[in-house]
């Protein structure tokens, strides 16, 4: 008889600092959210999400609409939008996400929805400076015979 391997807290892996803001699930806000520290999220937040060095939690009944730009974050809700982060990214069953996410270290769980593009490396073009910047496509170079 095998015994089933227990799996990891994705909350305890991605930081072991205590959790210094806790959204619950009953607030629905919208704006920008800036802070310090390890957020949970597990209400409605719609607008814009950043931290230099912070680790965002998505809680399983959270619902994100933003674009998120932090150091580390863990994703277990429902998240439209883009997400970037400086250090890494995990998302673990029952999430779902909607939009592209870039890291250096990205790790997608089974059973996780995702529908968007995946970039794993240093932040290339943020939103704002494409507004202003024209975008060049390079093709690669073609064999010779």
């Amino acid at each position: 008889m095998m015994k089933k391997a227990k799996q990891a807290n994705p909350v305890k892996q991605a930081n072991q600092d205590t959790i210094s803001t806790f959204i619950g699930p009953e607030a629905n806000i919208q704006g920008t959210l800036m802070f310090e520290g390890t957020i949970r999220v597990d209400g409605k937040m719609k607008g814009k999400i950043e931290s230099a060095d912070g680790t965002l939690i998505v809680g399983e009944a959270a619902r994100i609409e933003a674009d998120i730009s932090i150091d580390s974050g863990v994703i277990m809700g429902e998240v439209f939008g883009t997400v970037y982060a400086k250090s890494r990214i995990e998302v673990y069953k029952p999430a779902r996400v909607t939009g592209d996410i870039q890291a250096p270290v990205i790790s997608i769980d089974a059973g996780v929805t995702f529908n968007g593009n995946c970039t794993m490396g240093a932040k290339t073009i943020s939103t704002e400076e494409t507004k202003e910047e024209s975008i060049r496509v390079v093709s690669p170079a073609t064999k010779e015979k």
